[in-house]
């Protein structure tokens, strides 16, 4: 792959005012021909997520599974190790001693659960993502903003067949409330 003479534009930026203009344009986004959109808060906004259609996120699953896994796997281990590989009665306690299991049962539910938490946020969230795009340093400012993504070469087609076009990208996201416009390059390649 050749390396491009210049910046290379990989989307439009449109700033709004508060969070409530924000998820009212990321609605009308969401129901627009623009499928490659991101939004952008300094904080978190209850609603953006259901605004911009996303859905809801498979780690809690992945989480609980490993945890409950973690609880198991320690009964399991500690009840095999106190009743059938080494058997004595300590203290005048049976072999399966729930209480005294309770600490290690806690210690690899929490052990499994969190690492399983960890690798399933990096597997959902395609990271690390060496091939995305630049975007806009002021959007780490106090600032509410949406990004339309011009996508890749012949991977966009609207409606009515024409190609992507910034221009009427920036006057989409004015229509629906921006305050600026602005297009967004890439600097370089990694």
């Amino acid at each position: 792959m050749h390396k491009p003479a210049g910046p290379t534009l990989t989307g439009v930026l449109g700033f709004f005012e508060d969070p409530q203009s924000l998820i009212e344009a990321a609605a009308k986004v969401r129901d627009s021909e623009y499928k490659q959109f991101d939004c952008f808060t300094p904080y978190a906004v209850h609603g953006l997520e259901h605004a911009q259609g996303l859905k809801r996120s498979p780690i809690p699953f992945v989480t609980g599974a490993f945890a409950f896994t973690g609880t198991i796997l320690a009964f399991l281990w500690q009840y095999h190790a106190s009743a059938t590989w080494w058997p004595h009665i300590i203290g005048g306690k049976p072999m399966n001693s729930l209480p005294a299991f309770v600490p290690v049962m806690f210690e690899l539910s929490v052990l499994l659960g969190g690492l399983a938490t960890f690798f399933a946020m990096l597997f959902f969230n395609r990271l690390p993502n060496l091939s995305k795009r630049a975007f806009d340093p002021s959007l780490t400012n106090d600032r509410f903003a949406i990004v339309i993504e011009s996508p890749k070469v012949d991977e966009y087609e609207g409606e009515t067949g024409e190609s992507f076009s910034t221009e009427k990208a920036e006057q989409f996201l004015k229509s629906i409330g921006a305050t600026e416009t602005r297009k967004v390059y890439e600097e370089g390649w990694f």
